[in-house]
């Protein structure tokens, strides 16, 4: 993607704590129809601005990744909480070559540079944030998805009490694939819309679940896309939003949930012990049924 003098935004900084551009291009994986970070063309920007992720490895690849993508020169400022990779930052752009000064306000750590003539250790911080296959999971990941290093719990948990489906559903907030596989290895699923606001989730998933039911959308699944009359819905649902817990994430995905079945439609989704799902649940389907509670995590059986 050429973008010429341009200054693009990566995340959402707060809009008090960074000033962002008119016309600036947009870049973030959890930005349905944003730019694609690894489309920019090297030194091609004017400046970037950005809200760092919290993990190490996907922060120092997306600063690695706009320091290759600015001209030299071109400004850089990147935001995060101090307690959510803020305080490391000064020392990772030093890292690069970066001469930077840096301010806090508002529990934020607020890092100023520039783009030096030639950065240092940019290939070695995009390889190792960069997709690849685990042995561990044996799937497609990439650093900054959900679970990308480790099998999550509660998806296991899940798929534990998971019966054959039968007919259309769809998996709202896919991840990797995890649950979409064990879905279609029932021969009466005909079809299967996989959701994930993370484009780096429906990459991975479109190489881990090589089915031709399966049909893969990047949206936020609670919004998009036009979904009606499903057999069934099966969830992990997402409760933190930037690192920071919302609880009103997880219940908008089964209000979603309900919204998309049809009637006597199932959903079978899984959660954290402590989240207050169960007067949702309640409160719009005709029967929940507990299916299983343990290692922290509790799963339900929902019928419309």
């Amino acid at each position: 993607m050429a973008t010429g003098a341009t200054t693009c935004v990566y995340g959402a900084p707060p809009a008090a704590l960074a000033e962002v551009p008119a016309g600036a291009v947009q870049v973030s994986p959890l930005v349905p129809g944003a730019a694609d970070l690894e489309a920019l063309t090297p030194q091609s920007l004017a400046g970037a601005v950005v809200a760092a992720p919290p993990g190490t490895v996907e922060r120092r690849y997306v600063l690695a990744r706009l320091l290759a993508a600015l001209a030299p020169g071109a400004p850089l400022t990147v935001l995060a909480p101090k307690d959510k990779g803020g305080s490391r930052l000064k020392k990772e752009l030093e890292a690069f070559g970066c001469a930077v000064s840096e301010t806090g306000r508002q529990h934020q750590r607020i890092c100023q540079t520039r783009r030096p003539d030639a950065p240092a250790g940019l290939e070695a911080a995009i390889a190792a944030g960069a997709p690849r296959w685990s042995e561990e999971l044996g799937l497609w990941t990439q650093p900054g998805v959900f679970s990308w290093d480790r099998p999550d719990p509660g998806t296991r948990q899940l798929l534990a009490v998971l019966p054959p489906l039968a007919g259309q559903g769809a998996d709202l907030g896919c991840g990797l694939g995890v649950l979409a596989r064990a879905v279609l290895a029932a021969p009466a699923v005909t079809r299967l819309d996989l959701i994930d606001i993370d484009a780096r989730a429906i990459a991975a998933a479109r190489r881990n679940v090589e089915d031709p039911r399966a049909h893969f959308h990047w949206a936020d699944a609670r919004l998009a896309p036009e979904l009606a009359g499903l057999d069934f819905v099966v969830m992990n649902p997402p409760f933190h939003d930037r690192g920071l817990e919302d609880r009103e994430l997880g219940q908008g995905f089964i209000r979603r949930a309900h919204q998309v079945l049809r009637p006597s439609g199932v959903v079978f989704l899984v959660a954290n012990r402590h989240l207050p799902y169960e007067a949702v649940l309640n409160g719009l389907f005709s029967r929940v049924t507990a299916r299983g509670e343990a290692a922290g995590f509790k799963v339900y059986e929902a019928r419309r």
